[in-house]
């Protein structure tokens, strides 16, 4: 399966068993990034961590409702 990294465009092949292939065919939604891409972003993303003034929420907080 030929897939294109959202960030730099560069065109890949993935195996047709991996789950990930499975993912994109059949969830449009779903967007595939190169290896390359995912360790830059990451790598930005742990440095803006680092100084303390970025906030990484990691998950949602559930939020209670007063009827």
């Amino acid at each position: 399966m030929k897939v294109q990294c959202v960030m730099c465009e560069r065109i890949d092949i993935l195996s047709d068993d991996l789950p990930l292939a499975k993912k994109l065919r059949n969830r449009l939604i779903h967007t595939y990034m190169c290896p390359d891409c995912h360790d830059r972003i990451e790598e930005k993303t742990n440095a803006r961590l680092a100084t303390g003034k970025f906030i990484f929420y990691k998950t949602s907080k559930l939020v209670e409702n007063d009827f």
